[in-house]
């Protein structure tokens, strides 16, 4: 069963392939039809099937116009090696022009791939039109293939030269082309299209004055691309040629030239004119370099101009453009201040999400940003010291960025010292509709000035992989050398770092993390200023939250620092906490081909110990510090394949009070305090035993002892030798008796300063067993007492405490040379002296 089906399948093959051999074609063409067919090998091919004509094989045939031929195909699919070439003469110069509908002549063709053309030849002084069906057309670039392989192109014959205006495709916006003088028309079928008829027609007009004019007729929302004639050849010389659009007037459309170039002109200039409806200026001219006209409402022409081109170097006029028809956006008549009059040096440039790296295509839909209501593009790029009111052509905002950039420079310190910069994105900026991509501050300063940043509220957090940012908006620190590019990290506020201090220009980039960044919802506090020259490439000063594990990285974490780069940080460690630094690695990881790699870790105390580690050797463990202290490193140049990144972390915790000191003081104190009772008991078993002794105190006497005259080598105005710090019970001045009359007693424990005169050396206490008045004469100079061991002591008495009375003051002066003790004999009336 299986071998009879199988049979029965060969069979019919043969059958059809005997069929397809012995298949006949007869071609019949009139004389007056003046229309020539050709069938010939596609190039490159080799003749492997062939034309059987009156038992000739031939390899093409050509069939003249009042010629019948039959003929056949040696292979069953001539259509892989055969191609049709259909061509009608039109002569519309000496006679009547066959106007109207254009019809696929002859019928009867074989099906291989054919290509039918029209030559009409026409007086310049005439114009003819071609008119196309309901499916328009739409023009493609050279190169560029139709979806269904049917493509038309027109040429157009001046004289002797011939002017490519285009190639277009079917289901486009194309309706008319109209040309002066003759045209070539061709129309190119593949061998299984089932098209039969031409899809146009041709019409007798009168002279254009122009090239061409090609109609465009635009009705829902779309956007079209047309190209000048011989695209991208150039634009024939002093030529001009127009392009009508043909739109609703409720709908809106935009021009934005994406590829041209000019030629070199001797005479005129090459410009675009713009015929608008309603305009008070038409024609409206532009260069090409221009914005075109954008937001126009209704129909339009827009012609281009050539000119008189340099015989030696004419150059090459081309224009590729493109036409973007919508719908009025809901928010066309609402306009956005931007005000940049008082910024310098700043660019804000409006644009789709991806520029310029993602040039958006033409057939996506359009976003316009408008600077006035005819100026408008995908672009839009304002410059500081104006004020714009700008608005938009979009139906969805979202797919809208902004870039802005501004640049600080520093010729001469003595300018820019002191002065402190904002690096905050302007309020004009961050109040438009539209989400902030990138804000770019470049720092340009000499070699002797560097640029100091500072975070002094928010503070900045270096994004790690142990520590990521969550927040709207980063910052990206690049120090940009011309001889060392290096990526100092990015940063994000929230952290730890008050200040980063770099010797080279910097370029400082504030990247948006997401949608909800704006001024009012995160605050910003970057400054910048320039400082006199650094000693490293870059200095941190960090002063981390006691409660937060801080990680720190070298710069440059891709490539690793660079060769001989010197980076430092200073960490502040609180008085009442300790820090504990440690590295996430045991060693540096790189060898070093010429010099050392070193860290160096200090505290910020006299005589505080220098940590210092090789990169051969292995890094400190971590480690407990109780100041301010430095991390430094300094790079080598690395060998091939290795480099120096290293990332170190910093944690606090509160400073713990040692046991055995607490001990030691309670214990101190305890003896002190056993001391002290034990003193009071013995003062208070002697007085209760003893009469108290009064020490008198007389100014006038010299109490200096023999043989101790060098004891004080300076005088007693220079020292303090002559004040008590302790008053031994009773005992009291001399000269305050001399000069009380004894109504007014003062306390036997005050101190009353020494007024009386002050020789070379100090005074000395009278011994304990002198218990007379001494009266001496103050001009009478006698041998002092000898003391006794005890009494070899110098004794000092101390100021009296703030608070206490002074002297009595005038009641003691009234008796001055009473010689009485009546404030001793008082004070053991009141009982006061024990």
């Amino acid at each position: 069963m299986a071998a009879g089906r199988a049979l029965a399948a060969l069979l019919a093959a043969l059958l059809a392939a005997s069929a397809q051999r012995e298949a006949f074609f007869t071609i019949s063409l009139h004389k007056a039809d003046n229309t020539t067919v050709m069938i010939k090998l596609r190039p490159g091919l080799s003749p492997s099937c062939r034309i059987h004509v009156k038992n000739v094989i031939r390899s093409e045939l050509k069939i003249k116009p009042g010629e019948n031929v039959t003929f056949t195909f040696t292979c069953r699919t001539p259509e892989k090696y055969f191609i049709a070439e259909i061509q009608k003469n039109i002569d519309c110069i000496s006679g009547l022009c066959p106007f109207g509908d254009v019809h696929l002549y002859p019928p009867g063709l074989p099906r291989l791939n054919r290509t039918y053309i029209w030559d009409v030849k026409a007086s310049t002084k005439a114009g003819l039109e071609l008119k196309f069906s309901t499916s328009w057309l739409r023009q493609i670039e050279p190169g560029e293939t139709c979806p269904d392989s049917i493509s038309y192109n027109i040429n157009s014959c001046i004289d002797k030269a011939t002017v490519n205006i285009g190639t277009f495709c079917r289901n486009g916006s194309v309706s008319r082309v109209k040309l002066l003088g003759g045209v070539v028309m061709s129309l190119h079928l593949p061998w299984h299209s089932p098209l039969t008829t031409s899809g146009f027609n041709i019409a007798n007009r009168a002279s254009i004055k122009r090239l061409c004019i090609i109609e465009s007729i635009l009705k829902a929302e779309s956007s079209i691309t047309l190209m000048s004639p011989n695209y991208p050849l150039g634009f024939p010389e002093d030529e001009l040629m127009t392009w009508q659009f043909v739109i609703p007037p409720n709908m809106r459309a935009s021009v934005f030239f994406h590829n041209y170039s000019l030629s070199n002109c001797e005479r005129k200039e090459e410009r675009v004119e713009y015929y608008i409806p309603g305009s008070p200026s038409n024609p409206e001219v532009f260069k090409l370099s221009d914005s075109q006209p954008a937001n126009i409402a209704g129909s339009f022409n827009m012609s281009l101009q050539g000119c008189d081109q340099d015989a030696q170097n004419p150059g090459v006029l081309r224009l590729l453009f493109q036409v973007v028809v919508q719908h009025p956006q809901v928010d066309e008549n609402v306009t956005h201040l931007v005000d940049l009059s008082k910024e310098t040096n700043m660019t804000v440039t409006i644009h789709l999400e991806g520029w310029p790296s993602h040039v958006p295509l033409m057939s996506d839909p359009v976003c316009l940003i408008c600077k006035d209501p005819r100026t408008c593009d995908r672009v839009l790029t304002l410059t500081s010291g104006a004020v714009y009111r700008i608005s938009f052509l979009c139906k969805d905002l979202s797919r809208l960025r902004i870039t802005a950039e501004k640049g600080i420079g520093c010729m001469d310190i003595r300018w820019c010292q002191g002065k402190i910069y904002s690096l905050s994105v302007p309020k004009t900026i961050t109040q438009l509709p539209i989400q902030l991509h990138k804000f770019i501050w470049k720092l340009l300063a000499t070699d002797l000035i560097n640029v100091e940043i500072t975070s002094p509220f928010l503070k900045l957090q270096q994004r790690v992989s142990e520590q990521r940012c969550n927040t709207s908006y980063s910052y990206r620190i690049v120090s940009a050398a011309p001889e060392t590019k290096m990526n100092v990290g990015v940063f994000c506020p929230g952290g730890s770092i008050e200040k980063i201090q770099m010797r080279n220009n910097i370029t400082i980039s504030l990247e948006t993390l997401g949608k909800g960044f704006t001024n009012e919802s995160i605050p910003q506090d970057l400054q910048m200023s320039f400082v006199p020259h650094i000693k490293d490439e870059c200095t941190f000063t960090v002063s981390p939250n006691p409660k937060a594990k801080v990680y720190l990285q070298t710069p440059n974490e891709r490539y690793g620092l660079p060769p001989y780069v010197s980076v430092s940080w200073f960490i502040v460690v609180p008085s009442k906490q300790t820090a504990r630094l440690g590295f996430s690695k045991d060693r540096m990881g790189l060898a070093c081909e010429t010099g050392r790699a070193y860290i160096n870790i200090k505290e910020e105390t006299p005589g505080a110990e220098e940590i210092v580690r090789r990169e051969d050797e292995l890094l400190p463990q971590p480690r407990n510090m109780h100041h301010n202290f430095w991390v430094n490193v300094s790079n080598c140049k690395p060998m091939d394949k290795t480099q120096l990144t290293l990332q170190f972390w910093v944690t606090f915790a509160d400073k713990k009070i040692d046991l055995g000191i607490i001990l030691a003081v309670v214990a101190g104190a305890g003896v002190l305090t056993a001391i002290g009772l034990t003193v009071y008991c013995v003062k208070k078993k002697k007085k209760k035993t003893q009469n108290p002794m009064v020490g008198v105190y007389n100014a006038n006497v010299n109490t200096q002892v023999p043989g101790k005259k060098g004891l004080f080598r300076k005088g007693r105005q220079n020292n303090e030798s002559h004040v008590y710090a302790v008053i031994d019970d009773a005992v009291v001045y001399g000269h305050l008796l001399k000069e009380s009359n004894g109504s007014v007693a003062p306390e036997v424990d005050v101190y009353r300063p020494f007024d009386g005169p002050i020789g070379s050396l100090p005074p000395s206490p009278p011994p304990f067993s002198f218990r007379k008045d001494i009266k001496r004469s103050s001009n009478t100079e006698e041998e002092p007492l000898p003391l006794t061991d005890t009494d070899q002591d110098t004794y000092t008495f101390a100021h009296q405490k703030l608070g206490q009375s002074e002297d009595n003051g005038d009641a003691n002066k009234k008796n001055k040379g009473d010689t009485s003790v009546p404030l001793l004999e008082k004070k053991e009336q009141d009982g006061l002296v024990e």
